[in-house]
This record gives C-alpha cells, sequence and structure tokens, in this order.
C-alpha cells in the first residue's frame, strides 16, 4: 500500500511496520533505537535550554525546504538565540489518512540529514493518524533540548542607548517563496526559502564578543514586531535605516505587488542581533565571513525613546511609524 491508512495510527502490525521502514531507517541512533516510551539521554551539566513548536506549512515543499526541514531548523534555531547548544529532539507527527508514504518518506529522510548537519539527535518522536480531510497531509511537533555553556545575557533586559541592531541578510525570503507558491497565486519567481539552521553563526557571533544584548530568530511578525517587543515598557526607541535593510529585489517587488511590508514577512534563517557600538563592527565582519550572514548590514540603533516606538528612516528621507503585526499576513507559514 502506498499511502497512509488509519491503520498506520492504530498501534498494530500497520503502525510498527511504518516506525521500522521509515521513521527508524532514518532517525537511526542509539538512543532513539532503545525504544523506549522516552529517550535515555546522558546527564547534562549546567543550564538546560527547552524549546517546543508546531509546524502546519502549507504547500509541504517549498524552493529551499520542506515541513521537514523547516521543523529541524526552526528547532535548533530557538535554541541557538537563546545561546545553547543543541543536543536532541523530538517529534510528533499527526497524518492525514490517503497521504502518499513516498512524501512522507521524503519529509522524514530531509530531517534526518538536517539534525545529522546540525548535529543533533532526534531521540524520541510519536506518530497519528486522523481521518482523511481533518489534516491537511501532515502536522509536525518538535521539541529541543540543549545545554547553555555561556554565561550571556541574551535575553534583551540589558539593552541600552547607542546599541546597534544587525540582521544577517535579506528579509522577507521565506514569506514570500511560500505566497508565490500557493497554486490561488502562482507567482513565478527565482526567490527561495532562507530555511537554514543558524547555530554555526550563534558560535562565530559569541566568539568575538561578550557584549551581544539579545539575539532572536526573525520568524512570525518578522523583524518589525520582534523590535517591538523587546523595547516595551523600557523607555527605548529604535531607529532604522530603510537603505540599510538588506531585502531581495524579487521580495520586494512582490511585496508593492501585494502592498506588503518585508519588515513584517515571516523568515526562517536570519536573526536579530543587538549589540553594543563599540563591537558591532566585529560582529558584522564575523558575520560576513559565514555563509548564513555574507549580507549581514548594521540597520539601526536604540534610542532613548518615552513613546516606545520603532522609527523607519525612509529612502525618501521620511519616517514612519512601525508597530506590531496586528493580521496574519500569510497564513500557514510555518
Amino acid at each position: 500500500m502506498d499511502i497512509i491508512t488509519l491503520s498506520h495510527g492504530s498501534g498494530g502490525k500497520s503502525t510498527h511496520d511504518l516506525i521500522k521502514k521509515i521513521f527508524y531507517k532514518y532517525f537511526h541512533n542509539e538512543i532513539l533505537l532503545q525504544q523506549g516510551d522516552s529517550g535515555i539521554v546522558d546527564k547534562l551539566n549546567g543550564k538546560i535550554a527547552i524549546t517546543t513548536d508546531s509546524y502546519v506549512i502549507k504547500p509541504l515543499f517549498f524552493q529551499g525546504g520542506d515541513i521537514g526541514k523547516l521543523s529541524i531548523c526552526g528547532t535548533v534555531n530557538d535554541l541557538a538565540v537563546s545561546g545553547a547548544r543543541p543536543l536532541y529532539i523530538s517529534v510528533g507527527f499527526i497524518i492525514e489518512e490517503g497521504m502518499k508514504i513516498s512524501e512522507l518518506e521524503r519529509i522524514v529522510e530531509s530531517m534526518a540529514k538536517t539534525a545529522e548537519s546540525c548535529n543533533v539527535k532526534i531521540v524520541t518522536g510519536d506518530s497519528k493518524v486522523v481521518e482523511r480531510g481533518k489534516g491537511d497531509k501532515l502536522y509536525i511537533n518538535t521539541a529541543g533540548v540543549g545545554i547553555v555553556e555561556n554565561s550571556f545575557d541574551i535575553s534583551g533586559r540589558s539593552i541600552n542607548e547607542g546599541d546597534k541592531i544587525i540582521v544577517n541578510g535579506t528579509l522577507g525570503d521565506h514569506g514570500i517563496t511560500i505566497l508565490c507558491e500557493r497554486e490561488e497565486l502562482n507567482f513565478k519567481t527565482q526567490i527561495e526559502s532562507d530555511c537554514n539552521a543558524l547555530y554555526p553563526l550563534v558560535q562565530d557571533i559569541l566568539s568575538v564578543t561578550k557584549k551581544v544584548k539579545f539575539m532572536r530568530d526573525i520568524t512570525r511578525g518578522g523583524l518589525a514586531t520582534i523590535l517591538n517587543e523587546i523595547i516595551k515598557e523600557r523607555k527605548l526607541g529604535v531607529v532604522l535605516k530603510e537603505n540599510s535593510i538588506p531585502v531581495n529585489d524579487e521580495v520586494n517587488v512582490v511585496c508593492e505587488m501585494l502592498g506588503f511590508n518585508p519588515l513584517f514577512i515571516a523568515n526562517e534563517g536570519k536573526l536579530v542581533v543587538v549589540v553594543s557600538k563599540e563591537e558591532a563592527h566585529d560582529v558584522l565582519r564575523i558575520m560576513r565571513s559565514n555563509p548564513l550572514g555574507k549580507n549581514a548590514a548594521i540597520i539601526g540603533e536604540v534610542i532613548q525613546d518615552n513613546a516606545e516606538k520603532v522609527y523607519l528612516n525612509t529612502k525618501i528621507h521620511g519616517t514612519r511609524i512601525l508597530g506590531m503585526l496586528e493580521d496574519d499576513l500569510i497564513p500557514r507559514i510555518c
């Protein structure tokens, strides 16, 4: 049989065949193959970072990635920007009856390759099957565990006036890729999702400075929403320079056609760093030396501001206020 049936979720022979032929085949490591109800890992020393996320993207496959790669990268990135070294991931699959087994295998293989490239292990998991029409093929839930190996405070509590804001590359690539690949819009572009694991870049950044004040991967809500979050109730503001913000030309074109702003569009391989002005150029240099940060740029700075606003100095020498995203511009983006 070449499709998922309800029997694959029954806990019987079909379930065990699916686990053996797909999940164990690709998620092969000594912890998972204990085949227990929990993965038993070695003792971890120090502070532990834990994160969880769910992935409901449509379409499942897109230029630059798929829901499997996305789920691993997203989990790794949440740990990395918290200052943690990612170690272990759990995965849960909600599979719709009728999904092609070949598609599921392709996604699982992608997850395994991505996890291996990140040096993390998928150590436990679960799968459930829902009736046809109830699950849109596949949803994935993950949880990640990492160890914090430094004492840096990158929570944003120490952000001050004059700190510089840096991004590692072009904004909006992921969101606009997904938008263009949905049948109802069907734009023809060369845009590709930036879906990537950011841990190597974060390592590079933390190797050259102890004065990083804040890091966050720029996903739903986009850069503007994140910046609004970090200045709230701090009597601080942010000034961005539109001319300094890297955006792919094709992303700009699509955004202008549809009335979108790339500063509110989701990314899956971009981060924002707030760092002291004294060390901003050292951070920028090391970021640009990494393939994941070759287009990095200093795009603004933190200011004193009782109004607690994010300001954009535009290309036509005006100033706009950027609030938080209020509506979901592109649903089912990650």
